[in-house]
């Protein structure tokens, strides 16, 4: 895998609290890796907000299909 050198600049505290979990010669897998986790996650909310908006739109159209066809759906059924 290729790697980019960036400088990135963090409020004291939290380079602090970098050093204890990663460690100081590991903080760029950690970085990378907590990074690529985030990315996923508001990847997949994306995913999951388009979806539903897909659902939502696509209902309408479905209960109207339904609604066409209720004549020959119920065609030949017996009165209960």
């Amino acid at each position: 895998m290729n790697t980019v050198r960036l400088n990135v600049t963090l409020p004291e505290e939290l380079a602090r609290q970098l050093d204890n979990l990663a460690g100081t010669r590991k903080k760029s897998r950690f970085i990378a890796e907590t990074l690529r986790q985030r990315i996923e996650k508001i990847q997949n909310e994306q995913l999951q907000t388009l979806l539903e908006e897909g659902y939502k739109s696509a209902r309408q159209e479905s209960l109207n299909i339904t609604k066409e066809f209720e004549p020959v759906d119920l065609e030949g059924w017996d009165e209960y």
